[in-house]
């Protein structure tokens, strides 16, 4: 049985004519009257009454009716469905994200995709980056934003540079200035400070704490343990200081005193990440593009 006969028998069956279901549904009447013969062969059972001028349904033409129509109407919703998929009306994006690129870097990205893409659902993920590429990894996730290099590099993923940012020092306006009040901080000056630190597993973190022991020193924490909306709270609180992006100290300039890092400074790379061997499907390709282009 095939989706075509259906048609064709249903055209047949709701116009009562050969002649005019087959210029219902554009095909020469030989060819409609051919393939409503072989569907009856298919099933073994007649499904017209043919007399001249006079075209009625059998008993099996009129219990294979409505089943016919429901097939059909099956076919043409998900013909739409797909159709709206293609054309980026429906369909979601999974996305992975460090917690500082949701806070810095996304929110524009994000609303200019929403703006032009409504319909597409927006689900994102925070977290590290090596969780992220385990979620990448098992295909939780369609895109993810990492920080490069990764902690486990991983052949099975594609990544492309996006960014390279450097990293600040925030303090509080009513603490002293690190650095002894120099326009810059040097890494070795945070020796003599007590440090907000992220939690473990935190890009940021583990970043701070290798540049300082590159430095010849163990830093000094006055509270661990948070993610980025904790640690500036901490910072304006007068606590300690805190090394961030400097996307997110600009962002959340308001209670936060901004100090550069020396030369050479310390940077980080941001990434977006997919899986190799699996495309994104093509609302996350969109979104790609969008980042890529931002």
């Amino acid at each position: 049985m095939q989706f075509q006969q259906l048609q064709y028998f249903v055209a047949v069956a709701e116009t009562r004519h050969f002649t005019r279901a087959a210029d219902l549904v554009h095909v020469a009447q030989p060819s409609l009257s051919q393939q409503i013969k072989a569907l009856e062969r298919e099933l073994g059972a007649d499904l017209f009454l043919r007399a001249r001028g006079n075209i009625t349904l059998t008993d099996a033409g009129e219990s294979l009716l409505p089943l016919a129509r429901r097939i059909l109407a099956d076919a043409d919703t998900a013909r739409h469905e797909v159709q709206e998929l293609a054309q980026l009306r429906r369909g979601r994006v999974r996305l992975g994200a460090t917690p500082s690129v949701c806070t810095g870097l996304l929110p524009d990205v994000l609303r200019a995709f929403h703006d032009r893409y409504p319909g597409i659902q927006l689900l994102i993920e925070e977290g590290g980056s090596h969780d992220l590429v385990r979620e990448l990894a098992r295909g939780a996730l369609d895109l993810a934003l990492v920080v490069l290099p990764l902690p486990t590099p991983s052949p099975a993923l594609t990544t492309v540079e996006l960014l390279r940012e450097d990293l600040v020092v925030v303090s509080s306006p009513d603490a002293p200035r690190p650095g002894g009040g120099r326009r810059t901080v040097r890494i070795a000056d945070l020796e003599s400070e007590r440090l907000v630190m992220f939690r473990h597993g935190y890009d940021l973190r583990e970043l701070t704490v290798a540049a300082c022991r590159a430095e010849g020193f163990e830093p000094d924490f006055a509270v661990e343990g948070g993610e980025m909306d904790a640690v500036l709270g901490f910072v304006r609180a007068g606590l300690g200081v805190a090394v961030v992006p400097r996307m997110i100290a600009t962002r959340s300039g308001r209670g936060l005193r901004v100090t550069s890092l020396a030369r050479p400074g310390l940077y980080r790379t941001i990434a977006l990440a997919h899986r190799s061997d699996v495309a994104p499907p093509r609302a996350a390709r969109e979104l790609q593009r969008m980042l890529l282009e931002r």
